[in-house]
Parts: structure tokens; C-alpha cells; sequence
């Protein structure tokens, strides 16, 4: 691996080559990350004011970009849930911030996860975008250990402008996504 960013080296090196491989000969055409979003759902359990600054300040941590708190938008007797009872927190990661993640992820994050053996191949949802769910916040090297009181997953959404999911695994591929190995792959 080089010591250029991964926004560089998909302009200089990884657009143009998956651009071949794909036969696009316009740039624009050629698939490319548009922006990822973190999620983290809170349990109607967890929804105190001190649980959700906590897990704010770990995607904060985790992102480098403040997290927004998602709300209810309506009550739901079945889940005791009230309008306006806080249900997540997200964070949109676009541009250089973007990048910088998805090379996080790639090359320090996923690797490291205990028995990992890859990301499935399924998780695409028909027009280009892959979700893939962690169970555990302290697999980023950024968070503290000793100083985590609960241990949360989360859900991070790679949105491209992929025209299909063959399209967008090819981008992932090449960008470093460590995808899980077939009986017919090497």
C-alpha cells in the first residue's frame, strides 16, 4: 500500500482502472462512494440523556463529525415509545471524511475483528448500496475500552453511485473491502 489517501489514490489510480475493467470510458459514469451513514439505534432502555450523550461523543470519536440525534416521529403504544423519545443517532460522512472511514474501516477495523473471515457479498440492496452491521463500538481503535459502560452495534451504509450491485461490488472491491471468499475464488 502506498502512503497517498485513499480520495487520491481513487483519482489517480483506482477510477481509472475500474473504469477499464467495467468498460466506461466517460468519468462521471464510473461508480464512486457518495457518502456513508452511521447509525446506531437506542433501545427504549437506554434512551436517557446521559446514554445518548455517551454513544453521540463514541460516534463522534469514531466519525471526527458531530452525530445528530434521530427522534420519533410518532408515539408507538406497543413499544413505549413517545413522540419526540430519542430512537438513534447518525452521522452522513461525505468527501475527504468519507474516504478517510472507509480506509479506517478496510485496512485497521474490519481486520481486526476476532474469527473474520470477511464481509458477506449479500448485504447490497439492489441500486448500488451495501450495508454492513457491527455488533460491537469497540472494534474502533479511537474508543476506549476501559472507559466503555455499554457495549453497542451499529450500522454503517456505503451509498454509491453504482447503477447496480455487480457495479458497486467492483467499487468496493477495489477500494479495499475485505468481502468474504467464494468456493470458486482464490
Amino acid at each position: 500500500m502506498t502512503d497517498q489517501d485513499l480520495k487520491t489514490r481513487f483519482d489517480k489510480e483506482l477510477r481509472p482502472s475500474l473504469m477499464k475493467e467495467l468498460g466506461i470510458k466517460n468519468v462521471a459514469a464510473a461508480p464512486r462512494p457518495l457518502k456513508v451513514v452511521l447509525n446506531v439505534g437506542i433501545p427504549k432502555s437506554d434512551s436517557s440523556t446521559k446514554d445518548v450523550e455517551t454513544i453521540k461523543a463514541e460516534l463522534a470519536t469514531i466519525t471526527g463529525q458531530a452525530p445528530q440525534v434521530t427522534r420519533a416521529k410518532a408515539s408507538i403504544a406497543g413499544f413505549k415509545i413517545r413522540m419526540g423519545d430519542p430512537v438513534g443517532v447518525s452521522v452522513t460522512l461525505r468527501g475527504q471524511r468519507m474516504f478517510d472511514f472507509l480506509d479506517k474501516l478496510c485496512r485497521i477495523v474490519l481486520p481486526q475483528v476476532k474469527d473474520f473471515r470477511g464481509v458477506k457479498r449479500n448485504a447490497f440492496d439492489g441500486s448500488g448500496n451495501y450495508t454492513l452491521g457491527l455488533t460491537e463500538q469497540i472494534i474502533f481503535p479511537e474508543i476506549d475500552y476501559s472507559k466503555v459502560e455499554k457495549v453497542h452495534g451499529l450500522e454503517i451504509s456505503i451509498i454509491t453511485s453504482a447503477s447496480s450491485d455487480e457495479y458497486a461490488y467492483r467499487l468496493l472491491l477495489s477500494i479495499g473491502m475485505p468481502f468474504e471468499k467464494e468456493e470458486g475464488d482464490k
